[in-house]
C-alpha cells in the first residue's frame, strides 16, 4: 500500500492524490493548477503516473482545483469510474463544460494574437467524455465496495455542496489501513450547510491546510460587515463589485443579502445582479438537491420557497447586458466571476469601477498568490487590465469570513475527531500555512509531502 501526491503537494490547487492497493490504482482527486500563468505547463505537463492504467477515480467535490483535470485525465487515456455524491456529479458537470469553454476561448484568441500553435488543455467535447465517466452517486454514510480489500465511504465536509471527505479502507496481505481523505473541510458555522462531520478513528490522515495559520471572524461579525460595506456603497451612490466564486459563495452571499433585506438592514429594492451563467447554474443545481443543504433550507425548497430569491435580484446571462450594467448610474451590487479576479466579466466591472472612488470592492474569499485579487488586496495603486493600466481608487473591503474553508482552530477540531492517526499528510496550502498547522498538530505525527513524493501506508 502506498501513496502518492501528485497535486496540492506544498500548494493550495491541483489536487491529486494516487493511492495504489491489492493491485488497484486509485485517484483521489484530479484538479487544476491555479494562479499564476505560468501554471498552464503544470496543468499541461504528464501527471505523474499512466492515466490507462488507473482502476477509479474518487471525487470530494466540484470546485476546479479538485475536478478541473479530469477532462485532460480522459483524453489522455482514462475510461475508468468517476464515483461522487450526487450534487458533485451535477455540479462537475458544470465546471468542467464551464472550464472547456473558456480554455477554447483563451486558444482561439491566442491564436489571433499571433500563436498559430495555440491549443486548449482540453475542449468541450474531452469534458462530455469525462462527464460520461461519472457512475456510482452515493450519499453521505453509504459504504461502497470498490473493489476486493477496498471500501469507500463519503462524509459531509460542510464546503460547497455535495462536497465529501472519503474514508478508504485498505486491506493488502493481511493488512489494513483506514485512510482518510479530507477533502476541502468547511467552517463549522455555514448558513447553507451543515458542518463538516468525519467518520472517526483513521489510521492515516490526508488533510487541507489552506487556513491552517489563521482563524476567521464569526460569521455574525461577518454578515455584519458585508451589510455595512453594502450601505455605505449604496449611500455613495457607488457600485459594489464583489468577485465571486459561483459555487457555494454566489448562493451564500445571495441568502446573506437577502437575510439583510428581510430584517431591514438593505433596502428592500436593492438592485442586486448576479454575473455569471456559471453561478445562475449552480444556483438552479442548489435548487435540485435539497437534501444536500441544511434541514430547514431543504424543507423550504421542497415547500416551494426559494431562499436565494428577493425582489430586485437579476440573473444576466448575456454579455450585452453584462456590459450595460456598467453604464447609467451606480448603486448595483454587482456578483460576478471570478472569486480571484483570474478571469471572467469581473475583470471588465473592475475596469470600470476601480478608478472610481465612490464605487466599492469587496473580496469575500481565498485569493492565492500572483492572482490579481491578491494583488488589489495587498495594496496595489495601479493594476494592468486588458493591457490599460487602472487607477485602484475603489473602497476595498476584505471580509474573510464568507471563507467556504474552515480556520485553524477549526481545523485542529476536525482532526482531533479523527483519533491518534499513525500518519497527517498536510496538503493543500501555502507553505506558512502548512508549517502553521503542523506545529499546532503533531509535528511528529505530520508530513507536508512533495510534488510527486511517495509514501508507504
Amino acid at each position: 500500500m502506498k501513496i502518492t501526491f501528485h497535486g496540492a503537494a506544498g500548494e493550495v490547487t491541483g489536487s491529486c492524490h494516487l493511492v495504489e492497493c491489492a493491485g488497484k490504482r486509485i485517484l483521489v482527486d484530479c484538479g487544476m493548477f491555479q494562479g499564476r500563468r505560468d501554471l498552464r505547463q503544470d496543468n499541461a505537463a504528464p501527471f505523474g503516473f499512466e492515466p490507462r492504467a488507473l482502476d477509479l477515480v474518487l471525487l470530494t467535490h466540484a470546485h476546479l482545483d479538485h475536478c478541473g483535470r479530469l477532462p485532460l485525465l480522459a483524453a489522455r487515456g482514462f475510461d475508468g469510474e468517476i464515483v461522487s455524491t450526487p450534487a458533485t456529479a451535477d455540479l462537475a458537470r458544470l465546471v468542467m463544460m464551464d472550464a472547456a469553454h473558456l480554455q477554447e476561448e483563451d486558444a482561439r484568441r491566442d491564436r489571433l494574437h499571433g500563436d498559430a500553435d495555440a491549443e486548449p488543455l482540453y475542449d468541450t467535447l474531452d469534458a462530455l467524455d469525462a462527464v460520461d465517466l461519472f457512475g456510482r452517486k452515493p450519499g453521505y454514510g453509504e459504504r461502497l465496495e470498490l473493489f476486493p480489500g477496498i471500501a469507500a465511504t463519503y462524509f459531509p465536509a460542510g464546503h460547497i455542496l455535495g462536497s465529501a471527505s472519503i474514508l478508504l479502507e485498505l486491506e493488502e496481505e493481511g493488512r489494513r489501513r483506514r485512510v482518510l481523505f479530507s477533502g476541502d473541510i468547511g467552517p463549522e458555522e455555514r448558513p447553507l450547510l451543515d458542518p463538516a462531520s468525519p467518520p472517526g478513528e483513521a489510521d492515516v490522515v490526508v488533510m487541507e491546510s489552506t487556513y491552517g495559520d489563521r482563524d476567521h471572524r464569526a460569521f455574525s461579525a461577518t454578515v455584519a460587515e458585508f451589510h455595512a460595506a453594502l450601505r455605505r456603497a449604496i449611500e455613495h451612490d457607488g457600485n459594489v463589485i464583489i468577485p465571486t466564486f459561483a459555487l457555494e459563495r454566489a448562493q451564500e452571499l445571495l441568502w446573506v443579502i437577502r437575510q439583510g433585506i428581510e430584517t431591514d438592514t438593505l433596502p428592500a429594492d436593492l438592485p442586486v445582479y448576479l454575473d455569471s451563467p456559471m453561478a445562475i447554474s449552480a444556483t438552479r443545481i442548489f435548487r435540485r438537491h435539497p437534501d444536500a443543504m441544511r434541514a430547514d433550507l431543504g424543507e423550504a425548497l421542497r415547500a416551494g420557497r426559494d431562499p436565494f430569491r428577493m425582489k430586485g435580484l437579476h440573473f444576466v446571462r448575456e454579455a450585452r447586458d453584462s456590459m450595460e450594467l456598467n453604464r447609467g448610474k451606480g448603486g448595483k451590487v454587482i456578483m460576478a466571476g471570478s472569486g480571484m479576479c483570474t478571469g471572467g466579466r469581473v475583470r471588465h466591472h473592475l475596469r470600470h469601477n476601480l478608478g472610481n472612488p465612490e464605487s466599492h470592492v469587496i473580496f469575500v474569499g481565498f485569493a492565492a498568490e500572483g492572482t490579481l485579487a491578491r494583488i488589489i488586496i495587498d495594496g496595489a495603486r495601479e493594476v494592468k487590465l486588458f493591457g490599460q493600466a487602472v487607477p485602484v481608487r475603489a473602497r476595498i473591503h476584505t471580509i474573510n469570513g464568507f471563507s467556504a474553508h474552515a480556520g485553524a482552530s477549526e481545523l485542529a477540531r476536525w482532526h482531533a475527531r479523527t483519533g491518534t492517526p499513525s500518519r497527517t499528510f498536510l496538503v493543500h496550502g501555502e507553505p506558512h500555512a502548512l508549517e502553521a498547522l503542523a506545529r499546532r498538530l503533531s509535528p511528529a505525527r505530520t508530513a507536508i509531502p512533495k510534488a510527486h513524493e511517495s509514501f508507504t501506508l
